[in-house]
């Protein structure tokens, strides 16, 4: 068997196409395959699939292919224009590449299949590549892929914010609660993320009258944004974000009580952490900080009995909240009377939680997921890129193959 041959078999290719020659520069670790067509060949137009197009013209065009070994592969392929009855003059589509792109169909699955699991400057350099044009497969992949997706049939969505890099540059996620999937990214985190996931919602199919749950943080832009978008849905306060708010309050106090009391210096985490994870000789030196009878003992006391508003049936929960809210109040503590006006006011949503069951701890995870990626990489050096990151890891899209 010829080279060319064998060539044409491992390449795949059908007549009109054939493999004309190819060349092996040992010193540079390069194969250049030249692939030319068949005279009189036939082929169908891009744009309306009108079959048996003759060619009008050829050029030569090159695409970078799965590396031979170790060498670096290249295709050079007299590419033709066919004249289209109803079209005219038309560049020819190629089976082993989509229109625009300078690598093949099969060097681009190879770097999408990389990029879900290292940063995409070492993929750059495995395959010897610039990974400007890297970013640019991800890209057309992710966008061709979210052009595909359905949102008819999303009810629940859960909406928080991550870091996209320093000095408090933020991107909001919004993902299917059900299907467990990232929805939409954008950059930002005020009441305008909510409207432009909205329209993104429409884009692909999805109604805003299905959406009849939200879980999201206590962020004013965020309330703000769910109401106007989605005025029937029922909005859960994701009760993590909620004990954290009392764990600030908690610590305010301890702030403030520590100018009197200097031996509460560097006790931080003996308050914030819950009883089950603490070390004995941690707990034993919570126990001496209690039976002082200090202000942030009283606040601790508050915390643990917050938490166990979480362990109440829906029909204690409500009585058990507004008790809660009267001991603090009372307490003459400043921080918690000020958490205790936030809770009230947002009480409907807090207690929501008793309904839907739904937490922003999917969110959590997939937040860890980016920032992990992102500390890999060492950043990104665009929002738009860690945004086509976020996709592809965390948004199940399906790129069209197996």
């Amino acid at each position: 068997m010829q080279d060319t041959e064998l060539l044409q078999q491992a390449l795949a290719l059908e007549s009109p196409w054939q493999v004309d020659r190819c060349a092996f520069d040992s010193p540079s670790q390069r194969l250049e395959i030249h692939v030319t067509f068949n005279k009189g060949g036939r082929f169908p137009c891009p744009q309306c699939g009108q079959a048996n197009c003759p060619a009008y013209d050829s050029q030569e065009r090159t695409w970078r292919h799965l590396n031979f070994f170790q060498h670096i592969t290249y295709l050079h392929v007299r590419t033709p224009r066919i004249s289209c009855p109803h079209c005219g003059i038309k560049a020819a589509a190629v089976p082993w590449a989509h229109a625009r792109s300078g690598f093949t169909l099969l060097l681009e699955k190879v770097a999408m299949t990389l990029a879900k699991h290292m940063p995409v400057l070492a993929i750059a350099r495995f395959l010897q590549e610039h990974d400007t044009r890297l970013w640019r497969i991800i890209s057309h992949y992710v966008e061709e892929a979210r052009k595909r997706e359905d949102f008819s049939q999303v009810s629940q969505i859960a909406v928080d914010e991550t870091s996209s890099r320093r000095g408090h540059r933020y991107i909001t996620l919004i993902v299917d609660s059900q299907a467990h999937r990232v929805l939409f990214a954008t950059e930002g985190k005020d009441a305008g993320t909510i409207k432009a996931f909205k329209a993104d919602l429409r884009a692909h199919h999805g109604k805003v009258k299905n959406i009849q749950e939200v879980c999201m943080d206590l962020s004013p832009a965020f309330r703000e944004g769910t109401a106007k978008a989605f005025p029937r849905a029922k909005r859960t306060f994701d009760r993590y974000h909620t004990v954290r708010l009392v764990n600030e309050a908690l610590d305010q106090v301890r702030r403030q009580e520590q100018k009197v009391h200097p031996e509460l210096k560097g006790s931080r985490y003996l308050w914030l952490k819950n009883p089950g994870n603490l070390s004995g000789r941690q707990q034993e030196k919570l126990d001496q900080f209690r039976s002082q009878y200090l202000e942030t003992a009283k606040a601790y006391q508050l915390k643990l009995a917050f938490q166990d508003l979480y362990l109440q049936t829906a029909d204690d929960a409500v009585a058990y909240l507004r008790h809660w809210c009267a001991w603090a109040a009372g307490s003459g503590l400043e921080p918690f009377r000020k958490l205790t006006r936030t809770i009230h006011t947002h009480r409907r949503g807090i207690l929501r939680w008793f309904h839907s069951k739904m937490t922003n701890g999917l969110l959590e995870g997939i937040n860890s997921l980016v920032q992990a990626a992102k500390a890999k990489a060492r950043g990104y050096r665009s929002i738009r890129n860690l945004i086509a990151m976020v996709y592809l890891i965390a948004g199940k899209l399906d790129f069209g193959w197996a």
